[in-house]
């Protein structure tokens, strides 16, 4: 275990003892696609980092829909605020694929780790990243139509390679999926991206981008 957690970009600095004590109050735990990491509202006492696998992190409202927050992808903490400000888990968290955490007793975390200067330093680095996300996603729904709003994803994260990608995609820009759908058709009109069955390939990057800024 100690050979692994050196591999993780918050502790690939810490000495052997260090590592020696930190394996001491965590375990790696494996998880299939579907499975559920924390439920909203629950205890907040494990420090979650993914290694492998992808992550759905969503609300519910009064009607039971899922209001997608965020994806987590491999190496990222996840929901680290929650533990920070010993709250409950704002969100619940599901696998959307087959992967693994490394889970860490966070009362034990912060009396012995959270002092440490670089350990911190990458904490707040990750907040703030979040924080980022957030607002791009905020200025993103507010400011742009449905095909600016697609076209600044394709911008941004590239070719699109199945159907369930892109009701995923819908999820996260705010869209129904028939509005997407619409949206992919306007900008293979412009000869922005190509139509390939379940694929979309871009063509034209900076002509994506004029259409967002």
């Amino acid at each position: 275990m100690v050979e692994e957690l050196k591999n993780i970009f918050l502790f690939s600095h810490l000495n052997e003892d260090d590592l020696a004590r930190l394996a001491s109050i965590g375990k790696f735990r494996e998880y299939q696609s579907g499975q559920t990491l924390f439920y909203e509202g629950s205890s907040s006492e494990k420090l979650y980092i993914l290694i492998k696998g992808i992550i759905k992190a969503y609300k519910t409202d009064m009607k039971e829909n899922e209001i997608v927050l965020h994806y987590f992808y491999p190496v990222s903490l996840v929901a680290e605020m929650a533990n920070l400000y010993h709250i409950p888990f704002p969100a619940t968290a599901e696998f959307q694929t087959d992967g693994y955490v490394f889970e860490i007793d966070y009362p034990l975390f912060e009396r012995d780790f959270l002092k440490n200067p670089t350990i911190s330093f990458e904490l707040i680095k990750s907040l703030t990243q979040k924080l980022k996300y957030l607002e791009n996603i905020i200025t993103t729904r507010l400011a742009l139509d449905a095909t600016s709003r697609v076209a600044k994803f394709l911008y941004e994260n590239g070719d699109i390679s199945d159907s369930t990608r892109r009701h995923k995609i819908a999820t996260i820009l705010g869209l129904t999926p028939e509005t997407l759908s619409r949206s992919f058709k306007k900008i293979k009109i412009l000869g922005l991206i190509s139509d390939e069955g379940k694929n979309f390939t871009i063509l034209n990057r900076e002509g994506l981008k004029e259409l967002f800024t």
